[in-house]
């Protein structure tokens, strides 16, 4: 069984081996990177990793700002996903944990009956208060989530999606796929969660526009998963926010995004079963031509980046505010305080 991963990656180098070694590890076959203005060594890598036979690396096509839905759009046609009996689009914090069989994507297509589409509701982890970059499995370092029935008090959580060949596609979106529009009642295609239940019609169909990516997580996680590590370390997410668009001089900075990824209130290690085959893999891919050597220019840039952000006051701000963040995500915050809960929880 062939499973096709797709991804497009700005400055992720010292990320990229944990997961594409973690995903060969629970079964994917091959992988499809799309890479765009990178200065952190990430397409280096890739191409290195390319020439080797790992992945297939693309500069991202988009001419604007639609950097993912462009990339998707062009990866319906690449050959890698064509031929693929399954497609796994998901970003590179983001990994299935599979709790049955060998836990591998084989068992849980097979646990979930061999639908069409399985949705995996994303579980955010914390950052653990943990603020230094560490070169070691993201897998093993945060291990604290919110409740994973619930997210900032709501029942409806994102997901991505693992896609059967023989879907009816029209086109793929970032978390899930969409399939035609003139495919009758009785061949709309099969498609379950993450316990192999039918997923909900609305969401099916794409019914309401504020839940086409979403729906309520309780019991849908029996088979498995999506561990999403958003924040990482703190280091991490300075260098994270000073990928994007971030131009923080004369306006506060907003914590939103931080405080609702960073509820620490419940446990989960599970997904470390994976580590012993992880490690091994890794050293495997780090053995190859200059895969090691580039892996640690990545990190090393990674570090650099950190530490010339924090030269500037703007970023030595935003570290001391997210150290003192609330753990609260702003919605239960505000709920909270209206009950006049607030002062008891805190």
């Amino acid at each position: 069984m062939s499973i096709t991963a797709v991804t497009c990656v700005k400055n992720e180098g010292p990320f990229l081996l944990e997961w594409i070694a973690f995903h060969q590890c629970i079964g994917v076959t091959d992988f499809l990177f799309y890479s765009n203005d990178c200065d952190d060594g990430t397409d280096t890598l890739l191409d290195a990793l390319a020439e080797l036979g790992h992945v297939q690396h693309l500069p991202n096509p988009a001419e604007g700002r639609n950097y993912q839905m462009e990339a998707l759009k062009d990866a319906k046609k690449q050959k890698v996903v064509q031929d693929a009996d399954w497609v796994w689009v998901a970003d590179v914090d983001e990994f299935p944990n599979i709790h049955v069989g060998d836990h591998s994507f084989a068992a849980l297509i097979d646990a979930c009956g061999n639908p069409q589409t399985i949705s995996l509701n994303f579980q955010f982890f914390a950052n653990n208060e943990i603020d230094t970059f560490e070169d070691r499995p993201v897998i093993e370092q945060f291990t604290h989530s919110h409740n994973p029935d619930l997210w900032c008090g709501e029942a409806a959580i994102e997901v991505k999606s693992l896609v059967r060949q023989d879907f009816p596609l029209q086109y793929f979106g970032a978390h899930r796929p969409f399939f035609q529009p003139k495919v009758k009642k009785k061949q709309r295609p099969s498609w379950t969660d993450g316990s192999g239940r039918d997923v909900p019609h609305r969401f099916l169909v794409a019914a309401n526009p504020r839940r086409i990516r979403r729906f309520p997580a309780a019991g849908s996680r029996s088979h498995a998963t999506l561990n999403h590590y958003a924040l990482r370390s703190l280091d991490s997410y300075l260098v994270k926010n000073d990928r994007g668009d971030v131009n923080r001089e004369n306006r506060a900075f907003d914590d939103t995004y931080w405080r609702e990824r960073n509820d620490p209130a419940w446990e989960d290690t599970s997904i470390r079963r994976y580590l012993p085959a992880l490690r091994k893999q890794i050293e495997t891919l780090k053995s190859q031509g200059n895969i090691a050597q580039l892996h640690e220019a990545c990190v090393t840039a990674h570090k650099a980046r950190r530490d010339a952000l924090l030269e500037q006051k703007e970023y030595r701000n935003m570290q001391k505010h997210l150290r003192r963040a609330s753990k609260l995500p702003p919605q239960e915050e505000a709920m909270l305080r209206d009950l006049g809960l607030l002062e008891e929880i805190l």
